[in-house]
């Protein structure tokens, strides 16, 4: 409980990046799939987006290749939460030619 302890204490500390990294080591230790993700049939193409939205993980990803900060999507998709950037990074790490592929197709659309 002692390292539990010293992780309370510092999280008042640790910017809202610093947060979201040490939650995405936290839920790729507890689980390698990608909580949040979903492909649905008849929803935004297919495409993988974050759950409880229509948001495509493309959409974030080129946001994000553009200099949008965290803290401006948070702010611009009032819906997301930062654990689902999380997911999405970690997706989109994994996934990169299907992310490179998406954002190709719809900006040529």
């Amino acid at each position: 409980m002692d390292a539990l302890r010293q992780v309370e204490e510092l999280l008042p500390v640790l910017t809202r990046a610093e947060k979201a990294q040490l939650l995405r080591m936290m839920i790729l230790d507890l689980d390698p799939s990608f909580p949040g993700i979903e492909s649905t049939p008849g929803v935004c193409g297919g495409e993988p987006c974050i759950v409880r939205t229509r948001i495509p993980l493309w959409v974030l990803e080129q946001a994000r290749r553009l200099g949008t900060t965290e803290e401006q999507l948070l702010h611009s998709y009032p819906t997301l939460r930062a654990e689902d950037l999380v997911n999405a990074w970690s997706y989109a790490r994994s996934h990169s030619a299907e992310i490179d592929q998406q954002i190709l197709e719809n900006e040529t659309a």
